[in-house]
């Protein structure tokens, strides 16, 4: 799936709670994140629940693997992986992810728990293209 796709569907849906459904749904089908990356060296700070990333560089570009402990911020690290995953780290730091997030309705439909969640993510996912 791309961003593209990603937006379509969520315009399909009507209500956000359609949209949850979803976002879980994205979340059961992240690639499984072996248990020996469940550490501090891989954790994401910022976050209220465990989420851990995982980037592996492929050629000129950035595969990243992700999980948390919780089942709507899985669907999140789903969402931010198909916008960062399998780019170069200078299509990553192009990227305007408050866009969208705005066009999926993600700034204002979420917690400001999970906002900031998000953002960590985004800021570690930038980390990374800076130094791999």
């Amino acid at each position: 799936m791309d961003i593209t796709e990603l937006e379509d569907n969520f315009e399909l849906l009507e209500d956000w709670e359609d949209k949850y459904r979803y976002i879980i749904d994205l979340g059961g089908r992240l690639e499984p994140l072996d248990e020996k990356f469940k550490t501090e060296e891989w954790k994401v700070r910022g976050c209220q629940s465990q989420v851990w990333l995982v980037p592996s560089k492929q050629n000129d570009k950035i595969h990243f693997i992700g999980d948390s402990d919780a089942v709507i911020v899985k669907g999140l690290i789903a969402i931010v992986l198909t916008i960062y995953s399998d780019k170069s780290p200078s299509e990553i730091k192009s990227i305007a992810v408050e866009d969208i997030f705005a066009k999926l309705g993600l700034s204002e439909h979420l917690s400001p728990s999970r906002r900031n969640g998000l953002i960590a993510m985004t800021e570690k996912i930038k980390y990374y293209a800076n130094v791999l």
